[in-house]
């Protein structure tokens, strides 16, 4: 197929405004576009206008190797900030900007291609390959967590993750803890804060508390590859007005985590500073966590790396990564199996105004994984 049918593709998933949401829209086209090259897919319906979809080709035996994108787009923010319009997919100078076009919908596109330029051509390979389209990523990578519940991964011998790397290899990434603490008191009046119980003080002594305990855990463990555990605070809220005692008041935080200091021991943490808080008698204090996915590791010398390499002259850098992504939830399935994120896209572009992705850098690696597929089933 030409270069134009396959940027325009591109463009036209750019083009649906998959904000959080509506990716079944895409993946309506994706399933199409498969089906009119002779592969069959399948939508998993995950809500009203959302589901993923699965699709293989291949001879059933050997290995798998699993190719996955996420279908949803993060919100484009203020359209009038945009230089260009963040869902029409204009090109200018070589790149095509959008909202999603680095974040992932260029990745997934080029899976998708890849897998039809490999029927077209017939080629033999001992093994399959197996599309995994999700939902959900950017707001609790829901599909992938939903397809591994139901077995779509148990089968993996290897899996790419089409997220923006550059010309990079991706095989380890930080997990991700988000928490929310409330903290109730009793409103008065200003002038006679002994009649109230102020909110907003308990919070800010948990925030003195749980930034310490934080900044060591920070300290004391520390990954050669992942680096530090990150600790933010990043929303308050609190009050209703200047001159009465805050009854009321919530904050949220974010922890980047690692294996050794892992998600469970981080609420462990936070559970047993929130118990020792509240065994004063005017402190209410309620934690929960609202999003939890573990830090993930793969070799960085597995055999799936290792084909990858051997389709460049010169060995890609082999990185770790401080963000989360699918494989967060793909690799609770049954069976271990190798992983690797690699991409077209500028990862610093992901989620700024005028997202782009290289034309060039996008064709490339739809060549890149043909050759991937074929080395790696051969």
């Amino acid at each position: 197929m030409s270069n134009d049918e396959k940027i325009k593709w591109l463009q036209d998933i750019v083009k649906i405004p998959s904000v959080n949401g509506n990716e079944e829209a895409v993946a309506h086209y994706i399933q199409s576009l498969l089906a009119s090259h002779g592969i069959q897919s399948e939508l998993i319906p995950y809500a009203p206008g959302r589901s993923s979809l699965v699709a293989t080709l291949g001879n059933g035996q050997g290995k798998v190797l699993g190719l996955t994108g996420h279908m949803d787009v993060v919100s484009e923010g203020d359209p009038d900030l945009w230089n260009f319009p963040p869902f029409d997919g204009i090109i200018n100078d070589g790149k095509l900007y959008g909202r999603g076009t680095t974040d992932m919908k260029s990745g997934l596109m080029a899976m998708v291609i890849a897998m039809i330029e490999l029927k077209e051509q017939k080629h033999p390979f001992n093994g399959t390959v197996k599309l995994l389209a999700t939902v959900g990523e950017e707001i609790g990578e829901l599909g992938s967590e939903q397809l591994t519940n139901l077995g779509y991964a148990n089968d993996l011998d290897g899996l790419i993750i089409g997220e923006p790397s550059g010309y990079t290899l991706v095989y380890a990434h930080m997990g991700s803890l988000n928490y929310s603490v409330t903290s109730t008191g009793k409103e008065a009046h200003s002038s006679m804060p002994q009649l109230g119980n102020n909110a907003i003080n308990h919070l800010l002594t948990f925030m003195t508390k749980v930034n310490q305990e934080m900044a060591a855990i920070t300290k004391q463990y520390v990954d050669e590859e992942l680096g530090r555990t990150i600790h933010n605070i990043t929303v308050i809220e609190g009050g209703s007005q200047v001159n009465s005692i805050p009854a009321y008041a919530k904050l949220q935080g974010n922890i980047r985590s690692l294996p050794a200091f892992d998600n469970e021991n981080i609420t462990t943490l936070l559970r047993n500073i929130i118990t020792d808080l509240n065994k004063q008698s005017d402190f209410h204090l309620a934690l929960n966590i609202d999003f939890s996915k573990n830090p993930v590791k793969a070799n960085k010398n597995s055999s799936l790396i290792k084909v990858i390499q051997q389709q460049f002259k010169e060995p890609l850098p082999v990185l770790t990564l401080a963000g989360t992504t699918d494989a967060a939830e793909f690799t609770k399935a049954n069976k271990a199996f190798d992983f690797v994120v690699f991409g077209p896209g500028v990862s610093k572009k992901a989620h700024q105004v005028d997202e782009y992705v290289e034309i060039d850098n996008y064709l490339d690696v739809i060549d890149k994984y043909q050759a991937i597929i074929k080395d790696y089933l051969k």
